[in-house]
């Protein structure tokens, strides 16, 4: 098949990868244009153009798809279908209808839960035990379009965003060979009615951590902003006041306690049990705002925590 790839994130790198090298020709890749990133501003290219660089792949980076002279442009490509991964823009039904099979998107959820910028985050932070990747014929709504595959992942005690993410890359690339494959014979299924959750973008301002929740509320938050935004909270020890302490990785420990929730129970040796509003949480690796990541060994090796608070 001819095909138009159109994504953004280093979540589509590994499905436009495998449609590359597979026998179908990806006759053009869209992304969303350059951002300026990082501190000075530097306008960067997404992981998506980087890619198609890289292997000769025509690339367009349309701000939208209103003006006729795009819409010619889709049509000029002559593609027997549109792959779309998290491209960060809405299609309208014009270019949706350009290719012969229309545009299929790959979306890292089981739909209809989780519909929307960051389903695999929520679906931690919600404490799933499972998620997966949905092959959706897509329409004007915002991921209601029939399923033609579905292929679940169950969610791990240990997965963070980042390694949940890589699962589900890899099962979205291989998932849209799957269906390419099989298309003639796949028969679209309406999503459901019931069970429709959304899956806000998110926020930093969600990552201050509240020791108020439990132990197990806690740690999937962290997991689930782990690499982004990260957790957070203010820290005091024997040598500073209210510092951000990002915390990047702890283990629920189901233990009773009396401490107030963000007092620190014990702190030395290696170990660091904080109070939480329902069990104790075991930092293992945090990072004071400026320095380097530590694993709580060499942190308590230099520092003696006190009280985190938001």
């Amino acid at each position: 098949m001819r095909i138009i790839f159109a994504g953004t994130p280093d979540f589509s790198v590994e499905t436009l990868h495998a449609l590359h090298k597979s026998e179908h020709e990806v006759v053009a890749v869209y992304c969303q244009p350059d951002r300026p990133k990082g501190r000075g501003k530097v306008m960067t290219a997404c992981p998506i153009k980087a890619y198609a660089q890289n292997h000769n792949l025509a690339i367009f980076q349309p701000n939208n798809f209103t003006d006729e002279a795009e819409l010619s442009r889709l049509t000029g490509h002559n593609a027997d279908v549109m792959i779309v991964v998290a491209y960060g823009q809405i299609l309208p039904i014009t270019a949706l209808e350009i290719p012969k099979f229309g545009c299929l998107n790959i979306h890292a959820s089981l739909l209809p839960r989780w519909r929307g910028a960051a389903p695999i985050q929520r679906a931690i932070l919600a404490g799933d035990d499972e998620t997966g990747v949905a092959i959706m014929q897509m329409n004007e709504g915002l991921d209601t379009g029939d399923v033609l595959l579905e292929k679940k992942c169950p969610i791990s005690t240990s997965d963070t965003a980042e390694s949940l993410h890589d699962k589900l890359a890899t099962i979205g690339a291989e998932s849209i060979l799957e269906v390419l494959k099989n298309l003639d014979n796949l028969t679209p299924k309406m999503q459901e009615s019931d069970g429709v959750t959304y899956a806000q973008k998110l926020s930093k301002q969600e990552a201050w951590i509240d020791w108020t929740q439990s132990a197990i509320e806690i740690d999937r938050m962290i997991r689930a902003f782990n690499p982004y935004p990260i957790a957070q909270t203010y820290a005091s020890s024997d040598k500073f006041d209210n510092k951000v302490l990002r915390i990047i990785s702890a283990t629920p420990i189901d233990a009773s306690n009396d401490t107030s929730p963000g007092k620190i129970i014990h702190c030395n040796k290696g170990e660091c049990l904080v109070a939480t509003g329902n069990g104790v949480l075991s930092l293992t690796t945090v990072q004071l705002s400026g320095k380097k990541a530590l694993d709580i060994k060499d942190f308590t090796n230099a520092n003696q925590l006190k009280t985190l608070s938001v």
